[in-house]
């Protein structure tokens, strides 16, 4: 089996990670999903950016047993692999421990909807799932993290495509989207929504949220069927 582009993509986008600031030493990870073979690339776990290369991605099925590989996979595999198999409609995920998103993360709070930053990626508050159970905790950690943020978006009736972003109650934020490069692409706007909340909150503590009409007008101007933003 060919694992090259998936590998590249996986290796390109974790390395992205340092470069916009998502991430301090070995914190966080990247994988990059081919449904055709039923498979995603994984950073490798505990390996310093500097160190990784294409080929020390590891080779992870939708269950996340390693396929191809002489390094563990990232310790959050599981998570990615739950989100892969129950969401069919992402090829990449993000998991960073982010100073402000994960600053939101351990308050236990969703991220309020201020200004049109926020709107331009989605119509709703940055969802925060609930802290795990104690049962989830003593059972299989990291694949229950991945129930956890589905059965929040379950009952905040929230669509995974529309929202691609989630922070992990006392934890760390998850994102995704239509490959590795549009996940992180998600991670680094959450982390910038999120210092801007957190700001807004400190200058005037009871600010509004953002008014109806200005929230779907900057929604849909990039994303409704007339948007208009950016080149056709």
């Amino acid at each position: 089996m060919n694992y090259k582009y998936i590998r590249e993509a996986a290796y390109e986008a974790n390395m992205q990670l340092p470069q916009l600031g998502l991430v301090l030493f070995t914190f966080g990870n990247v994988s990059e999903a081919d449904r055709s073979q039923g498979l995603f690339a994984i950073k490798p776990s505990g390996v310093a950016y500097n160190d990784l290369s294409p080929e020390k991605m590891v080779i992870v099925d939708f269950d996340g047993n390693t396929v191809e590989g002489s390094l563990n996979p990232s310790s959050d595999t599981k998570t990615h692999a739950v989100l892969y198999k129950q969401w069919d409609g992402i090829n990449g995920i993000v998991h960073t421990h982010s100073t402000y998103a994960t600053a939101w993360a351990q308050s236990q709070r969703d991220i309020p909807i201020f200004g049109t930053t926020h709107a331009d990626y989605n119509t709703v508050d940055i969802p925060c799932a609930p802290p795990m159970s104690d049962e989830m905790i003593k059972g299989n950690y990291e694949y229950e993290t991945g129930f956890q943020i589905i059965n929040c978006f379950n009952e905040k009736n929230l669509d995974y495509k529309e929202v691609e972003m989630v922070l992990v109650g006392n934890h760390a934020p998850f994102t995704w989207g239509k490959n590795a490069a549009k996940a992180v692409h998600n991670s680094a706007v959450l982390e910038q929504v999120a210092k801007m909340a957190l700001l807004t909150e400190q200058i005037n503590p009871q600010a509004p949220r953002l008014k109806q009409a200005l929230m779907s007008k900057h929604y849909e101007r990039k994303h409704g069927p007339d948007s208009y933003y950016g080149q056709s």
